[in-house]
Order: C-alpha cells, then sequence, then structure tokens
C-alpha cells in the first residue's frame, strides 16, 4: 500500500479512486489507516464477502489473501484484474497508471 501512497497524486490526477478491501476486523484496519496516514479508502471485510464476489484467492501456507488488483471503469465494467501468487506479486504503479491511460483514450 505504500506504493500506492507514494504515488497517490499520480492515481487522483486520472480521476482513479483508490479502494482497499483487507481482511481484518474494523477497528485494526482504522489503526493501520491512521498509523500509515493512507491518503485512499479502506475498507475492513472481516467475513470474506468481497473476496468470495471476486474470486480472491486465500493461501493458508502463505498467511492469507493473496493480493489482487481491480480497474473497474466508470460505467462499473471490470477493465483489468491481476491476482497475486504471492504478497510481492503486485503490478507496479507505472503499469496501473499506463492501463488508466488505455481506458480514458478509449
Amino acid at each position: 500500500m505504500a506504493q500506492l501512497r507514494d504515488e497517490y497524486d499520480k492515481f487522483e490526477a486520472h480521476n482513479a479512486a483508490i479502494i482497499v478491501i483487507g481482511p481484518e476486523k474494523p477497528e485494526a484496519f482504522e489503526a493501520y489507516w491512521r498509523n500509515h496516514r493512507l491518503p485512499f479508502v479502506g475498507l475492513p471485510d472481516p467475513t470474506h464477502t468481497v473476496l468470495k464476489r471476486y474470486g480472491q484467492e486465500v493461501r493458508l501456507f502463505k498467511l492469507g489473501r493473496m493480493p489482487a488488483q481491480v480497474i473497474v471503469d466508470p460505467k462499473g465494467r471490470v477493465r483489468y484484474v491481476h491476482y497475486g501468487h504471492a504478497m510481492t506479486d503486485i503490478p507496479s504503479n507505472a503499469e496501473i497508471l499506463g492501463l488508466l491511460d488505455q481506458i480514458e483514450e478509449e
């Protein structure tokens, strides 16, 4: 999430909303957001409702949910999905910003 925070202004320039959904309970999620001063929206999902809807994978041997990135366009269409195979398997900001450029051009 630090990479998103560090270049948050670039996402704002694309009128992109970043929403991070995590498995923690609301209290823990709020504390994390406050301690790390994250400028985007964070939603706790302790019952895994969103996880199940989007097919995000849980791997117990890798300590929980694998990362997933989803781009939804202004019309509500899913335009990009990346399911990580490890906690470090996350697309770069440059890659995501490039995809946002493509969507804006269409």
